[in-house]
């Protein structure tokens, strides 16, 4: 029997990241990561998961970051009872993420039960509860890095630093084919750009049966920088959005990127480079995620601040109270917002767009990728009008972005990285990554030398069969979960934008007569019965026949 990889997500999208290895002697999940970006992806949490999760013998998970920890309560909801590997600060940020996404689940639930109500429809079932994320988070088992773990019968692991996030790993991994030889395979996790604040560079051996990467910038190159670098381009930023006299609202993720903002941020204030009046981390989430940061700061390579100055500025303020979030909404200029999520799709941010989006002398400054569909990527295209919460809210605030906040390698950053891994006897895999992106990856490869079929593109639910000298064969599935173009190009949003278009259309005719006019033409196309009437002008007569002129005599 032969080893098999089953890619049952991060497969042309950059989140949910699940891999199902089957091998003689059982199967394995490496991640189980909630799907985010437009609607159509989204739905793919809510379908059922492509396997039995109670025949899954134990769970390698590279890091906490929600696309590749986001369904482990899932898992538990459908009966998996089994170990979840992590390293120890993973478990530690899994304490607050997996209950925090719990409880997102539950609201949203509540929310469309009430809405659901007011027709007479049946309640709204969560996608899981807090109960199942209490579940998961009772089956954490820890491994240290460079350590070897036995986690099952013909499996072997060892955790490799990724220098992406606090904790996060590549997974070195052994397999044993039906003839008792080893398959050796490397999972890339998230792999970290040279230049962070916590970490040192990504670490990994060489010499592999197969390698799966992450291809998140592929063909996209940063700015080269140092931090020094980073933090005098943060200060630029900061001052000519304080010098505009509004506020400066950052969506950051909880994790990770809102740590190394206050870093920077506290750094340039003790050094006397800005001087906001306060500095707002307006999330719950990352308020204790910022807590097992101060835990393990032991681990950090050179944060440039003591372990007591770390994120504890006194013009800092870690904002959980919902009241205290919504008195943020009363400062007009001057404070540094931030808050989740980062690509703007959901909690506390979109009250502070809805805010500050529509004044001239407020800034927006995004600090990392924003998946194609997230209302965060329709701000930073240029829009002038987004949907918050269901209103059009207007764009006048200056728009700006920085990508040397991003937790990601950049291309020449993976291509190194995955050259400091070869030879790769089997075959390269490019997951969580977008089709441009890990096309453009694919390409850089092929262009060193690597034979075009030895770099090797997934698509969701593909399965791959694996020898330790070179792929099997490549096993497409009877029906995938989703319609691939659906990925890149989903309905759902370009009916949001028909609806902003149309509306500004109607606003900028001239006269009610020319509105309707164009609603009907529209509807006349659609061929969609009634057309509106448009109304023929009407010219007031006499009785007699006579027109009249001038306003009624009034007898």
């Amino acid at each position: 029997m032969t080893v098999t990889i089953h890619f049952h997500g991060a497969s042309g999208t950059v989140t949910g990241s699940c891999y199902r290895v089957v091998h003689p002697a059982g199967q394995f999940l490496v991640d189980c990561g909630m799907f985010q970006g437009n609607k159509s992806v989204r739905d793919l949490n809510y379908k059922p998961l492509p396997f039995d999760p109670r025949g899954i013998d134990f769970l390698l998970l590279t890091h906490a970051h929600i696309d590749h920890a986001g369904l482990l309560p899932k898992l538990t909801a459908n009966g998996y009872r089994k170990p979840i590997w992590c390293t120890p600060p993973t478990s530690g940020l899994l304490e607050y993420l997996l209950p925090d996404a719990a409880g997102i689940q539950e609201s949203e639930a509540e929310q469309e039960t009430r809405k659901r109500g007011r027709r007479e429809e049946a309640p709204a079932t969560p996608l899981y509860t807090m109960e199942d994320a209490s579940k998961a988070l009772d089956l954490r088992e820890t491994v240290d890095y460079e350590k070897w773990i036995e986690p099952g019968k013909g499996v072997r692991a060892r955790y490799w630093n990724a220098g992406h996030i606090l904790g996060s790993a590549s997974i070195e991994v052994e397999v044993l084919d039906g003839d008792g030889k080893p398959v050796r395979i490397l999972f890339s996790g998230d792999i970290g750009p040279d230049e962070k604040v916590f970490y040192e560079n990504p670490e990994a051996p060489s010499g592999f049966d197969y390698i799966l990467s992450e291809s998140t910038y592929g063909g996209r190159e940063r700015q080269d920088y140092t931090l020094l670098e980073r933090r005098e381009a943060l200060k630029v930023e900061i001052n000519e959005a304080l010098q505009r006299g509004g506020n400066l609202v950052i969506p950051a993720f909880a994790v990770e990127r809102s740590q190394e903002l206050l870093h920077d941020i506290g750094l340039l204030i003790k050094q006397g480079e800005i001087s906001p009046s306060a500095v707002f981390l307006d999330s719950p989430l990352a308020s204790k995620v910022t807590a097992v940061y101060k835990k393990y700061a032991t681990m950090f390579d050179d944060t440039a601040l003591s372990a007591d100055e770390l994120f504890s500025d006194p013009r800092f303020h870690i904002v959980e109270a919902v009241e205290e979030s919504k008195a943020i909404n009363q400062i007009k200029g001057g404070a540094i917002i931030m808050s989740a999520s980062g690509m703007a799709d959901a909690g506390r941010i979109k009250h502070h767009l809805r805010n500050n989006l529509p004044r001239a002398n407020a800034t927006v400054l995004f600090v990392g990728y924003q998946s194609p569909g997230t209302l965060g990527q329709i701000i930073l295209s240029g829009s002038k009008a987004v949907r918050i919460h269901g209103e059009e809210v207007p764009v006048r605030a200056r728009i700006r972005s920085m990508g040397n906040y991003s937790a990601h390698a950049d291309h020449s950053e993976l291509m190194k990285w995955i050259g400091a891994r070869l030879p790769a006897h089997g075959a390269i895999f490019l997951t969580h990554g977008e089709d441009e992106e890990r096309t453009a990856l694919r390409q850089a490869l092929l262009d060193t030398g690597i034979a075009g079929d030895q770099v090797i593109l997934p698509l969701l639910d593909d399965a791959v069969e694996l020898r330790a000298g070179g792929v099997e064969a490549v096993v497409r599935p009877a029906a995938r979960r989703i319609d691939l173009n659906q990925i890149n190009a989903d309905w759902h949003n370009a009916y949001a934008s028909f609806i902003l278009d149309l509306s500004a259309r109607l606003q900028a005719a001239p006269s009610d007569a020319d509105r309707l006019r164009l609603m009907s033409g529209l509807k006349d196309k659609l061929g969609v019965a009634p057309v509106i009437p448009v109304p023929t002008p009407i010219t007031p007569v006499a009785a007699s026949g006579t027109v009249i002129h001038g306003e009624p005599s009034g007898e």
